[in-house]
């Protein structure tokens, strides 16, 4: 790779650092290639992207970004996995770990926050961004569907009294 293209490589992950909310640091030592296409399509999936770059450049990308602190996760044969949506990335990517043990997750960080391993682990335990937004819903609705069925629960009560009292007077 020739100097410019290094430069372009360091801008670009010096954009995803900035813009993104969180990045995961893991080893991928020992994974086939066709077990890395696998991940990737996970990631692409949830909304995440996973990256390898090397590690030099990607230290020199880390300089005066939020998420400074993976710069000593940065050693061996890492890869990089970033995502908009909190736990996307991490949910993926202890999925994956679960699946095949060669990729072992080292950390990483959330804003300014450093995560360690069982960080991005009960990271990936939390509910994504779209079932936060399910149970909102869910709990603004409720009310109204009770109001409803209180409303609608005195009709119901005296119609069945006046069953009753017509089935008394039948027989």
């Amino acid at each position: 790779m020739d100097r410019a293209g290094k430069r372009e490589l360091v801008a670009e992950l010096g954009d995803v650092f900035k813009k993104t909310s969180v990045v995961v640091v893991a080893h991928y030592s020992g994974l086939t290639v066709a077990q890395l296409q696998d991940l990737r399509k996970r990631m692409r999936d949830a909304g995440a992207s996973v990256q390898v770059a090397k590690n030099r450049l990607a230290k020199i990308a880390l300089d005066g970004t939020d998420v400074a602190s993976i710069g000593p996760l940065l050693k061996g044969p890492t890869l990089i996995a970033y995502s908009d949506d909190p736990v996307a990335a991490p949910k993926v990517a202890v999925a994956f770990a679960k699946d095949f043990d060669k990729l072992v997750i080292l950390g990483g960080a959330m804003g300014t926050t450093a995560l360690n391993p069982d960080g991005v682990k009960s990271l990936a335990t939390m509910p994504s961004l779209d079932e936060l937004r399910a149970k909102i819903v869910g709990l603004i609705n409720a009310p109204a569907t009770k109001i409803a069925q209180l409303s609608t629960a005195p009709a119901a009560k005296l119609a069945r009294v006046f069953g009753a009292y017509a089935k008394k007077d039948a027989a």
